[in-house]
């Protein structure tokens, strides 16, 4: 749970960022229902954890049994935006960090 938590506070983190990634590289955007199915259908990603940005906004994070990863920001309107995306996900390992 606290690995989880930490995702999610440093996705949290990214989607605050997004806005000054998008003006220099192009950050894939869609509605949230198109790019779920996507993941679903190429990488058999599902959804894993979520947690509250703001009130407009969520962050998802989508896990397949192959440890592909995919982390989500999706707003109020329904529009989804891909802060990243990875492999070797596991949700047992526990990174060495400072005073955890």
């Amino acid at each position: 749970m606290a690995r989880t938590l930490r995702i999610i506070a440093a996705a949290a983190a990214s989607a605050m960022l997004l806005p000054l990634a998008s003006a220099s590289a192009e950050v894939p955007c869609a509605e949230r229902g198109e790019i779920v199915k996507k993941l679903s259908d190429e990488y058999k990603e599902k959804a894993q954890a979520v947690g509250v940005i703001n009130p407009d906004a969520v962050v998802e994070i989508f896990v397949s049994e192959n440890g592909t990863w995919t982390i989500l920001a999706t707003g109020t309107d329904g529009k989804s935006c891909v802060l990243s995306a990875g492999e070797g996900f596991d949700g047992n390992l526990m990174a060495a960090l400072p005073d955890a």
